[in-house]
């Protein structure tokens, strides 16, 4: 029986999680071992990483599983309302869950604020507010509340060290 790995993260979870389960499982099932395992509420969706729609409970987990697994997201949301700060500008837009911040970045970088690669490439997005930058892999259904579903971030500079090398005088 071939056994894939499931990656997931979720609303209330901190880290990513790990287990493995037959290829031939639903998601159903997905669901009851999160729920044993999270005390899930009974209205959590499961997204796939970096897609727009939820997962049907009946849909059998290798049919959306690559070579290194499967990558979940559970949230109660639907979608979560994510907004940007750059410049003295707000944008937002409406991503699934299980929305990596590397696309929400992506998304803003390219196709809102028109920036080069390269310019891109030297900003961060930060948790309005605080001084947290989550890394590019964590999902954004993880950073925002259930009750409100939203999250705001600001997109700005990555912290560059620049000096003198010890010892040069």
């Amino acid at each position: 029986m071939k056994i894939i790995d499931v990656f997931y993260q979720g609303e209330g979870i901190g880290e990513i999680g790990h287990f493995a389960i037959e290829a031939d499982a639903t998601f159903a099932v997905v669901k009851a071992k999160l729920s044993e395992k999270h005390d899930l509420a009974a209205d959590v969706l499961l997204f796939a990483e970096d897609k727009d729609s939820s997962l049907d409970d009946k849909e059998c987990i290798d049919d959306h599983a690559g070579d290194s697994g499967l990558k979940l997201h559970f949230s109660s949301c639907h979608c979560i309302k994510v907004y940007v700060t750059f410049n003295g500008a707000t944008v937002d837009h409406e991503f699934a869950p299980g929305t990596t911040v590397a696309s929400v970045k992506r998304w803003t970088t390219e196709s809102v604020f028109k920036m080069s690669a390269e310019d891109a490439g030297e900003h961060v997005l930060q948790i309005t507010g605080t001084h947290d930058r989550p890394a590019p892999s964590i999902h954004v259904g993880t950073l925002a509340p259930r009750k409100t579903c939203t999250v705001s971030f600001d997109l700005v500079p990555d912290e560059r060290v620049n000096g003198a090398l010890e010892g040069d005088a």
